[in-house]
């Protein structure tokens, strides 16, 4: 039997403005020493970085609009992460065949294939998937903020069972074995993480959560000495 992968990532649901895309690795650095430097900086600016973020409301009726798509089963496997990139391990450990991806970003791997000859990270999981050959298709859905567009992958679009579709798009019935729901610390902003978890257990169903640390935000409480460190970073 088929088994497939949801994998949602919470950028999926968060717009900002287009001078605020900015790429990231992911360490500790970018998912929570960045966002302080970069709140100092705007604020030197007389610019309150917090307003560059907005959550779609539509984040609240996600779940039930998913389950009049997919099936899940009682005993669903659910993950929840940090990095995207676990979405490689889960869907190989799991025997994947089928990824579903809601995403602003697409992780086929930026700059060509020799994208994927870097080791996993959460920009080539997907691409990585299809070229080992552990997954034979790949639905993505992109977030309505996304600011790619199917044609920046030609080269995976040709060799790869890939499809660019809206919810309104997928087939009714699917069963979901595993769901990854992963936080992308280093694209979104540590204070929305509540709104986060209260996303997650929305689905309904036990996870395993795994290296995702709470994100302490507190602009209010900051030393000059921390304000220092955080313009080093």
């Amino acid at each position: 039997m088929e088994k497939c992968l949801l994998s949602v990532d919470w950028d999926y649901f968060i717009s900002c403005k287009k001078e605020n895309l900015i790429s990231y690795i992911e360490n500790d650095r970018t998912a929570v020493d960045l966002w302080y430097k970069r709140y100092f900086q705007d604020k030197a600016r007389g610019i309150n970085i917090q307003e560059y973020y907005r959550l779609t409301v539509d984040v609240d009726k996600f779940w039930s609009k998913i389950k009049k798509v997919f099936r899940f089963p009682e005993d669903v496997k659910v993950y929840v992460s940090d990095s995207h990139s676990l979405s490689y391990f889960l869907a190989q450990d799991n025997g994947c065949d089928t990824v579903f991806l809601f995403d602003a970003h697409a992780d086929l791997g930026y700059g060509g294939p020799q994208s994927l000859d870097f080791e996993v990270n959460c920009a080539n999981w997907l691409g990585k998937l299809l070229q080992n050959k552990f997954i034979k298709e790949a639905y993505i859905i992109y977030s309505p903020f996304t600011s790619e567009k199917p044609e920046n992958f030609v080269f995976m679009n040709n060799n790869y069972n890939i499809r660019y579709l809206g919810l309104e798009d997928l087939k009714t019935g699917t069963e979901i074995s595993v769901v990854h729901i992963c936080r992308s610390g280093a694209w979104t902003p540590p204070w929305l993480d509540q709104k986060f978890f209260k996303f997650v257990n929305g689905l309904g169903f036990p996870y395993k959560l795994i290296k995702c640390p709470p994100r302490k935000w507190d602009t209010k409480h900051i030393t000059f000495s921390d304000q220092l460190n955080y313009f080093l970073a």
